[in-house]
């Protein structure tokens, strides 16, 4: 059986990394990671990235490649992927994507819809309004606006 690319999703802690790594020393594949979190390269024991005894067995990209004092977005990271795939297919070997974000993985397989950057003033911004007022205050200026938004949002998930 021939694949194109072989995609492993699923929960925190669930073994997606193992099973990965297995395939791709099985098929000759190459590991790509679709985690948010995995592509920080100051939290690889807090995000639980493979070792470097697992990358050197079996070739794993977009781990630990970005600083997390950088702006990086699931559009950048669709952008990493397209260039990794590229990469995996010139080698002729099978792409196999692997990790807990299910962004990521919509973003690979259906595309993202064409919307700008957040210019970096609105980020510096709102993140001001944050410092200042704290979470809980600007949560409560969420939901006296869009109620239905800050319903879906927990009040301690800042980012979002």
């Amino acid at each position: 059986m021939k694949f194109d690319a072989v995609l492993i999703a699923g929960p925190t802690a669930s073994g997606k990394s193992a099973a990965a790594l297995a395939l791709a020393e099985e098929i000759g594949g190459v590991v790509i990671n679709a985690d948010s979190m995995q592509v920080y390269r100051e939290a690889p024991i807090l995000t639980a990235q493979p070792s470097g005894e697992e990358q050197a067995r079996a070739p794993h990209l977009l781990y630990g490649h970005v600083s997390a004092r950088e702006v990086y977005s699931v559009g950048r990271w669709r952008e990493d992927a397209a260039k990794a795939l590229a990469e995996v297919r010139e080698m002729s070997r099978i792409p196999i994507f692997t990790g807990g974000t299910g962004l990521y993985f919509t973003a690979l397989t259906d595309g993202l819809a064409d919307i700008p950057a957040t210019p970096a003033e609105v980020r510096e911004d709102a993140r001001a309004l944050l410092d200042d007022i704290g979470v809980e205050a600007l949560h409560a200026r969420l939901a006296e606006r869009d109620p239905l938004t800050a319903n879906r949002l927990r009040p301690s998930d800042p980012q979002r």
